[in-house]
């Protein structure tokens, strides 16, 4: 005979991985409802690496047009989604009081954070992989090993991670709009995204290869233009953004 099923009541708190996974499908689920965070995070890269290929309206040097162009909006996809979006969203969290009710569950800081980064991972690769078919159909010829590409571009979100944590915890929900669309454009105009960082004036130049927009848009170009191994100084310098963000993002988040 079989046994009796067990009705009896098991309360408890959900396994730290199943917590994790659970707030990364609601974080996936409030990023595809927000066509402002989808037009952010897919349809401005899309629009930008049309335009700039097939429009030449900026001197991007001697090699293709899209092989230039191409490796810069993948830094842009993960800038905007990592960064941009993640700030912004985490600061109206807050704002509206959903942080709070988290605070208050078996889900612990760590775990949320968590769960937001592998959330941007999941959209990215959506993007990713949207913006190299638009590139294969405009002629595009990568160079260099995938695995070095997916090294720097998680090397990326993880700066860009920890530095939307750090100014959604430093400002009010509406200040960290303001200022991360600000940064988001001074970054894509002067930070190496768009125009390569050699095309810069020379002053300004050495300031975006430090920056986390212009290691990452150097590093990928590095690699996919010129088939180049894995350039340690773009990983060095998004190694040192990211310790900065997530000191920062330690010292200032908060539930509420």
């Amino acid at each position: 005979m079989t046994s009796p099923l067990d009705y009896s009541p098991a309360p408890g708190a959900a396994s730290a991985g199943r917590r994790v996974r659970s707030q990364t499908v609601l974080e996936l689920g409030t990023t595809l409802r927000n066509g402002e965070q989808l037009l952010l995070t897919l349809g401005i890269p899309l629009i930008l690496l049309v335009a700039l290929t097939v429009v030449p309206i900026l001197d991007l040097g001697t090699s293709a047009r899209i092989d230039v162009v191409t490796p810069g909006i993948l830094a842009l996809a993960v800038m905007s989604t990592a960064f941009t979006g993640l700030a912004i969203a985490t600061g109206f969290d807050r704002r509206a009081g959903a942080l709070k009710f988290l605070g208050s569950t078996p889900l612990s800081r760590g775990q949320l954070l968590t769960a937001k980064f592998f959330a941007v991972v999941v959209t990215e690769v959506v993007q990713v992989a949207l913006i190299t078919v638009v590139a294969l159909l405009l002629d595009w010829h990568p160079q260099g090993s995938p695995f070095e590409v997916v090294a720097l571009l998680l090397m990326g979100t993880a700066a860009f991670c920890s530095l939307g944590f750090a100014l959604s915890g430093l400002l009010r929900a509406e200040a960290t709009l303001a200022v991360a669309n600000a940064i988001y454009l001074l970054l894509l105009l002067g930070g190496g995204v768009i125009i390569p960082t050699d095309r810069l004036p020379v002053a300004w130049s050495a300031i975006a290869s430090g920056l986390p927009s212009g290691a990452l848009a150097n590093g990928l170009r590095t690699v996919l233009i010129t088939g180049a191994t894995l350039p340690w100084s773009c990983v060095a310098i998004l190694a040192v953004w990211t310790v900065i963000g997530v000191i920062v993002a330690v010292k200032t988040f908060r539930w509420e």
